[in-house]
């Protein structure tokens, strides 16, 4: 059977979020060749007809117990922060959680994980405009302001409605793979990877012409993972100060650029296992880990597993 998602709408549904989940969950993708997920939409109000923004008005076909039976429910936004969703949906969301559903929101939406208390005590983000809201109204959540996205157990939150995709694509990306995730991104015409650490602020864009050198820098260095690299020749190179440099990767990626530079190691990483059947060893090297045991302890500190069991599990061979 294949993974229900199931998509939250109410009434003054947040059209482009719910819009975003339709297009990631709810189209058929036939030439995938993988069982792809079955979709289908939950009204949390009464009635059939729910108004969404825009002047939409969205007819809803409630199935009885759909909440029960999805392994994935996502809130695409919620009708205001100050709104108080209704007790029986926040119930439907415990007992989802409980069971072991992922369950994830879209902008506004972590107010509704909020209000069912699933998010007391881990770390959360949203749109950075609610971001105070939210953390002076629910004082357990560790509300982190500037990610993309936070993924915590079975919980997982967004940032705003580009955020939202990011999110969905990591979903996919983690259920199907990378492969499969590029094809879904590449329809999209989106990036295919954006960590969820990454900023929600961009001061600039990341490539904006080749005069660019931060950016020339960043593309010459993702062409060379398996080289030495050294902060001072990037700053050097990238015409910026180190202290320039590392401010700028903090801000524009939530991270360092060391930090950075490993994560990039580790999705190249990921896109050998599951696209090749080269070696651990092989591919260690030429994403420019040094050593297996260096390449084991990054990989598994970054995604919970070993090569040896994201490659069967994910790989061409499998």
């Amino acid at each position: 059977m294949a993974h229900l998602v199931v998509a939250l709408a109410y009434e003054d549904l947040c059209t482009f979020e719910f819009g975003c989940v339709v297009e990631v969950f709810g189209t058929s993708r036939p030439e995938l060749g993988a069982d792809w997920y079955d979709f289908s939409v939950h009204s949390c109000d009464k009635g059939p007809l729910l108004r969404a923004t825009g002047g939409v008005h969205l007819r809803v076909r409630n199935i009885r117990g759909l909440l029960q039976q999805a392994q994935t429910i996502i809130i695409p936004g919620w009708r205001g922060i100050d709104e108080q969703a209704p007790a029986l949906l926040l119930d439907q969301l415990r007992h989802a959680h409980a069971r072991g559903a992922r369950i994830c929101s879209i902008c506004s939406g972590a107010f509704v994980l909020a209000q069912a208390g699933l998010l007391d005590g881990l770390r959360a983000t949203t749109h950075w405009r609610y971001a105070e809201a939210l953390r002076t109204r629910f004082p357990m959540i560790y509300v982190e302001d500037t990610a993309l996205y936070i993924e915590q157990g079975t919980l997982t939150t967004a940032a705003g409605s580009a955020a939202g995709l990011d999110m969905m694509l990591h979903l996919v990306r983690r259920d199907h793979g990378t492969r499969v995730a590029n094809h879904v991104a590449k329809r999209l015409v989106l990036a295919p990877h954006r960590a969820g650490g990454q900023s929600q602020f961009l001061p600039k864009p990341l490539w904006t012409t080749d005069r660019d050198k931060l950016g020339q820098l960043m593309l010459a260095v993702r062409t060379a993972l398996a080289d030495r690299h050294d902060m001072d020749e990037w700053a050097t190179q990238a015409c910026v100060s180190r202290r320039t440099l590392q401010r700028w990767f903090q801000n524009t990626f939530g991270m360092s650029p060391v930090e950075w530079l490993t994560s990039e190691r580790i999705a190249t990483a990921r896109d050998l296992l599951e696209t090749t059947q080269l070696s651990i060893s092989v591919i260690g090297q030429r994403c420019g880990f040094g050593s297996d045991e260096s390449f084991r302890a990054h990989f598994r500190r970054a995604l919970g597993t070993s090569p040896g069991s994201y490659q069967r599990s994910f790989g061409t061979n499998t």
